[in-house]
C-alpha cells in the first residue's frame, strides 16, 4: 500500500466518522442527546468518541461484588494519566463496556468522568462469553423478557441502586454458532432495545455468530442498524464485514494497536472500498484496570488509533498526518 492509497482510506474515514459513537438509536434519549454517567449531553459535545474501551474489569468470578475490593484513590491514581492523555489528544467522549457482574461500577465511572472531564458511557446487559462464566445465576432460569426486563429498569431507574443510566446494551456470546442461552441473550438485548432505544453492542467476534444475532433482531421487528458486531476483526472472511454492513449493522474493529496496525489499514480498506467506511467503527478495547492487582495489573492505552494509526509515519509509508473530523450519526429523527 502506498501513501496515496492511504489517503484515499483517511479521506473516507473523515466523511464517514469511523470512529464516532454508535449509530445513537441507542445512545439518544430525545432530540440528539446521549446519556453519559453524569447526565445526558447534546450531542455536539460527544466530540471525538472511543467506542469500545474499558477502565475496569473484574474477572474473578466475584460478579457485582468485587467492586467491593476498590480502592477508589487508588484506582484513580492508576487510571487518570490515561484519560488525561486522550483528553490531550482531542477524545471528548468514552463507551466503557465492561458489563455488569465482570466489574461494572457506575458510580466510580461518574467519579473518572468528573475528574477527567471525559464523558464516559456505560451499559445494560449481561456477558455470556467464556462459557456463560460471568453471568449471575439467575440468566439460567429467567426468560429473554423476563431479563429484558432487569435491562429496561436500569434505563428507567439507574444501574446498581444509583440514578446513572446506561447508554446502550452490551451483551457477550462465545464465537460460533449461537448456543440456546446466548440466543436468549441476544433476544433480551432486541426486546430491550425495542422499549428504550439503546444500541446493542454484541462481543462476538464471528460471522456466524453475528449473523445468529441479526436473525434473533429481525425475528424482534429490530433494524440491523441496532446492532454492534464487536470484534469483527476475529472474523477472517471480509466478505462477511461487507454483507451485514450493507444489511446495517455496524462492523466494530477493536484491540487496535501499534503491532498490528497494518491488519486495520487492511480492514478499512476493504469497507473504503465498499462504499461502507460509514459503517464502521474502531476503538482499543484498552484499559482493564483489575482490583486486586498490583497496581492493577497491565494497563493497556488508549491511544494508538491517534499515534500510530493516525499520525504516525509506518514502514508502509503511509501518511498520518491527517486533520480527522468525527461525526454523530442519528438513527431516528425525532
Amino acid at each position: 500500500m502506498n501513501r496515496r492509497q492511504f489517503n484515499k482510506i483517511a479521506a473516507g474515514i473523515a466523511a464517514g466518522a469511523v470512529l464516532g459513537p454508535f449509530k445513537v438509536q441507542g445512545s439518544v434519549i430525545k432530540g440528539s442527546q446521549i446519556m453519559t454517567v453524569t447526565g445526558a449531553i447534546d450531542s455536539s459535545e460527544a466530540g471525538i468518541c472511543l467506542s469500545h474501551e474499558h477502565i475496569l474489569v473484574d474477572f474473578t468470578g466475584d460478579g457485582e461484588r468485587g467492586i467491593q475490593r476498590l480502592k477508589k484513590r487508588k484506582v484513580i491514581k492508576g487510571i487518570l494519566p490515561y484519560m488525561e492523555k486522550i483528553k490531550s489528544l482531542g477524545v471528548r467522549t468514552f463507551f466503557d463496556c465492561t458489563p455488569a457482574y465482570v466489574g461494572r461500577n457506575p458510580k466510580f465511572l461518574k467519579k473518572i468522568a468528573k475528574k477527567s472531564g471525559i464523558n464516559i458511557v456505560s451499559n445494560t446487559g449481561y456477558y455470556g462469553a467464556h462459557d456463560n462464566k460471568f453471568l449471575p445465576v439467575f440468566a439460567s432460569v429467567e426468560t429473554a423478557d423476563q431479563l429484558a426486563t432487569r435491562w429496561i429498569r436500569e434505563w428507567h431507574r439507574g444501574m446498581q441502586g444509583t440514578r446513572i443510566k446506561p447508554g446502550f446494551i452490551k451483551i457477550g456470546v462465545n464465537m460460533g454458532k449461537l448456543s440456546e442461552m446466548h440466543r436468549k441473550l441476544a433476544r433480551a438485548a432486541a426486546i430491550t432495545h425495542g422499549e428504550t432505544g439503546l444500541t446493542i453492542a454484541a462481543h462476538t467476534g464471528s460471522g456466524e455468530g453475528a449473523f445468529e444475532e441479526l436473525e434473533v433482531l429481525a425475528e424482534e421487528g429490530i433494524d440491523a442498524s441496532a446492532f454492534i458486531w464487536v470484534h469483527a476483526q476475529a472474523e477472517k472472511d471480509t466478505a462477511l464485514h461487507v454483507s451485514a454492513a450493507g444489511k446495517g449493522a455496524w462492523i466494530s474493529f477493536d484491540n487496535v494497536n501499534s503491532k498490528r496496525i497494518d491488519i486495520y489499514v487492511s480492514l478499512l480498506m476493504n469497507m473504503k472500498q465498499n462504499n461502507l467506511l460509514s459503517k464502521v467503527l474502531i476503538s482499543h478495547d484498552g484499559g482493564w484496570y483489575h482490583p486486586g492487582e498490583y497496581s492493577g495489573g497491565i494497563i493497556s492505552r488508549y491511544t494508538d488509533i491517534f499515534t500510530d494509526l493516525v499520525m504516525k509515519q509506518s514502514p508502509y509509508d503511509y501518511t498520518y498526518n491527517l486533520n480527522i473530523t468525527f461525526v454523530v450519526y442519528m438513527s431516528r429523527k425525532f
